[in-house]
């Protein structure tokens, strides 16, 4: 066990919290990605990206919520 306060043991620290920053980041990544894609497979009427790219802030608030919420939860679970 290194001590915390010498050199090497804050260097190990900083690795640690560092790996966990990149796992949270895949965490976050997948998430994401996999939320937005089930939410597509789920509204098959409306065409997400479309309504977006035409200035419908109705859809776009919808997603940011979505995204805000699933950011939530990969937090919590990270």
């Amino acid at each position: 066990m290194l001590d915390p306060t010498s050199l090497s043991g804050t260097l190990i620290e900083y690795a640690r919290a560092l790996g966990w920053s990149i796992v949270a980041a895949i965490g976050f990544a997948f998430g994401i990605g996999i939320a937005l894609k089930v939410f597509d497979w789920l509204s098959t009427d409306i065409d997400e990206w479309e309504e977006i790219k035409k200035g419908n802030m109705g859809v776009s608030l919808i997603f940011v919520s979505l995204i805000i919420m699933v950011g939530l939860l990969v937090y919590k679970v990270i």
